[in-house]
This record gives C-alpha cells, sequence and structure tokens, in this order.
C-alpha cells in the first residue's frame, strides 16, 4: 500500500510499505528549479523512511530539464547513493524532450543502479526483483 507523504503542483512522493521503495510520481512542465527541489525532496524521504529504492515515474511529465542534468549526475545522485539507494528504477516521459533531458543525466554517469523504462509496470517488476 502507497501513502502519500509528500505533494506538490509538479512532484508527488509516496512511500510504498509493502515494496519499501519510494513512488515519485512527476506532473507536468518541469525546470530546472523544480527537478532539483523535487530531488531534495526525494532524498529527504529516502532517510526518513531508510530506503533503499526509487520508482521514479516520468510518465506525467512535459518539456525539457536538461539544465539540472550535470547537478543529478555529479551532486544529487552520489548523495542518493551515500544515503542508501541501490536501485533507481526510472519510467521514461512520452515526452521526446524530457527523455532527452533523462539521457543527458544518464550520458554523465555511469549508472549501473539504474534502469530505465517505457512501461511503469516493467519498472515495478524490474525493482521487485532487485
Amino acid at each position: 500500500m502507497e501513502y502519500l507523504i509528500f505533494a506538490e503542483n509538479n512532484i508527488q512522493i509516496y512511500y510504498d510499505q509493502q515494496e519499501a521503495w519510494l513512488y515519485v510520481n512527476w506532473l507536468g512542465f518541469q525546470t530546472t528549479t523544480s527537478v532539483m527541489a523535487g530531488c531534495e525532496k526525494i532524498l529527504t524521504y529516502l532517510k526518513e523512511y531508510k530506503c533503499s529504492k526509487v520508482l521514479n515515474d516520468n510518465s506525467l511529465v512535459d518539456g525539457i530539464w536538461s539544465g539540472a542534468a550535470r547537478w543529478g549526475a555529479d551532486n544529487w545522485f552520489p548523495r542518493m547513493r551515500d544515503a542508501g539507494l541501490e536501485w533507481f528504477a526510472w519510467v521514461y516521459s512520452p515526452s521526446k524532450l524530457s527523455q532527452l533531458s533523462t539521457n543527458k543525466t544518464l550520458s554523465l554517469m555511469e549508472p549501473d543502479y539504474i534502469k530505465t523504462f517505457y512501461d511503469l509496470e516493467e519498472a515495478r517488476i524490474w525493482l521487485r526483483t532487485r
């Protein structure tokens, strides 16, 4: 069962007690600023709930947010790993611009613990096996 633990107009963060992971639902148009602020919230709750897995859903994201790519790769993901992140399932947005932003972030790192998906259920299945 998922419990909503944080919500703003561009992001919802849930704790899934059964799966022991965070489910992050990004909503609408994202900017560098909104991505960075949302990511900081994810880090906060990853620590608070002692999670090692994140299901990051961009299915409802619009637009390009690649200004946050370098920051995510060099700053945020290393801090997430330090906080206990082991596995990160990332569901692509149908928006090609958002997909480019995701791919730019991943191209700046060697993410053997991150896998991308076009389907939310496939991402859930993969994360369950980790």
